[in-house]
């Protein structure tokens, strides 16, 4: 894995240094010698971390690091802040302006690869994340990046694992100042307590009694419901080697004990505010491809995705003998509801209308809006007689209830057409089958309408 490394200091040596250590483990490494250009690299989307340097005289890493998480732009890109100084208020300072962690020189080459692979690995899942999103925009669905910058990371929801009542009570009472805190003290229960729990950071004690601090964030890791789960380990000072090998298997973040409160509270807040980030843009682009397979007014799958489906649905029960029928309904005189009162009126009858097709049939069965004022069911495992009954069904319920329209003040009498045909004998085609369909649905409207036809060739 590699990934482009931007190295910001205004100190020749200190920026060579840290190129030929990265440029040895094979990341690609870019440089900055001021905060002006390293802000200009970044919103040019010319690197996927940046490590970056606090002492500069232009401006500090600290403004520099500010403004990066201030831009919708740059605010995802991952900031490690590389300095001499080491107290907490430091670390703090740099952790409220948006960094992601904190190196202080001289930086061991252990603890530099360590990070910035892990790093590497969470801005690849957020990059794909943002790439498949960023289609969202061009169907009317708002990006989550501004309100990403306005995120505060408070008001989590945060699982404790730790079995030192003095331990984690006083990490408790830091943490619910901000947050609503559950504690786990039995590590054999805690993979079900994060499993369970709508979680959006576990903090995970390493020196745990009797259990491994390490294969329980694997185990996290592992599930499907976990993966993308923060973690923060609590660690001892002299655990460097566990911390390296916790960065690994994808802890997201430590603490090295004694904990300093505020460094506690930063750096709890930069991971929720990480996981509310990319849970919006999963929610994008969830919303995306529902958009893509469904008809944005009656709330039904669309035509593509019906004849994607139904192809598949044709070769399955072919395959096991199995009946597959399909349905194709028309509204009658659809045209006379839009000129006589309105689209609306027509909007208000076509969605009505979709209500009570996903009442009239079960879970398996497939309902589409084919197009205009034309629907389509499919219905698998389903003979010519049994689908015959539930079109009858479905048009009987149609003519017998009035449709409200124009909220409510009016109501109108609406019939339909319904032509069925069912998969014939070996060979026979999803195209085909739709193609009976409509040839009976244009009997059933040239016969009168308001009735059901079925295929002749059944």
């Amino acid at each position: 894995m590699t990934a482009r490394v931007l190295v910001v200091d205004d100190i020749p040596a200190n920026v060579k240094l840290l190129e030929a250590r990265l440029s040895a483990e094979y990341f690609d490494v870019s440089t900055a010698y001021s905060g002006a250009e390293a802000l200009t690299l970044a919103e040019r989307a010319e690197c996927d971390i940046i490590l970056l340097d606090v002492m500069m005289p232009d401006m500090d890493g600290f403004e520099v690091c500010r403004r990066l998480k201030a831009n919708p732009a740059t605010h995802h890109i991952p900031v490690v802040m590389v300095t001499a100084l080491d107290q907490p208020s430091d670390r703090v300072r740099g952790l409220e302006a948006g960094a992601d962690d904190f190196l202080t020189k001289p930086v061991t080459d252990v603890a530099l690869i360590s990070r910035v692979r892990s790093l590497a690995r969470l801005k690849m899942v957020t990059d794909e994340l943002r790439m498949r999103a960023l289609t969202t925009k061009e169907i009317g669905i708002q990006s989550p990046e501004r309100d990403a910058v306005a995120e505060t990371g408070r008001n989590g929801r945060i699982l404790i694992v730790d079995d030192r009542q003095s331990s984690y009570e006083r990490v408790v009472q830091t943490l619910q100042t901000e947050h609503s805190v559950d504690v786990q003290p039995d590590p054999n229960e805690a993979l079900f307590s994060v499993a369970e729990g709508d979680y959006e950071l576990v903090i995970i004690s390493l020196g745990l009694k009797d259990h491994d601090g390490l294969r329980l964030c694997s185990q996290i890791r592992s599930l499907e419901r976990t993966r993308n789960l923060p973690i923060l380990a609590i660690a001892e000072a002299d655990n460097n080697a566990r911390l390296v090998r916790g960065l690994e298997i994808g802890v997201n973040d430590y603490l090295i004990r004694p904990i300093d409160k505020n460094e506690m509270l930063a750096r709890v807040r930069t991971q929720i505010k990480k996981k509310r980030y990319t849970e919006r843009l999963r929610d994008n682009v969830a919303m995306s491809i529902e958009m893509a397979i469904t008809d944005a007014l009656t709330s039904l799958f669309n035509r593509r995705y019906m004849e994607t489906h139904l192809a598949a649905l044709t070769e399955q029960a072919a395959q096991r003998g199995k009946p597959l029928s399909v349905l194709i309904l028309d509204i009658d005189f659809f045209k006379s509801i839009n000129d006589g009162h309105g689209h609306d009126a027509g909007d208000d009858v076509l969605r009505e209308f979709s209500l009570r097709i996903r009442k009239s049939i079960r879970n398996i069965d497939l309902a589409c809006r084919y197009g205009g004022e034309e629907f389509v069911i499919v219905m698998p495992e389903t003979d010519m007689a049994v689908a015959g009954m539930v079109a009858e069904r479905i048009r009987r319920r149609i003519a017998t209830e009035p449709f409200a329209v124009q909220q409510g003040t009016k109501s109108l009498e609406v019939t339909i057409s319904i032509g069925i045909a069912s998969l014939g004998s070996e060979g026979d085609t999803a195209a085909a089958m739709l193609k009976r369909a409509d040839t009976a649905l244009y009997r059933a409207k040239r016969d009168g309408r308001n009735r059901v036809v079925q295929d002749a060739a059944a």
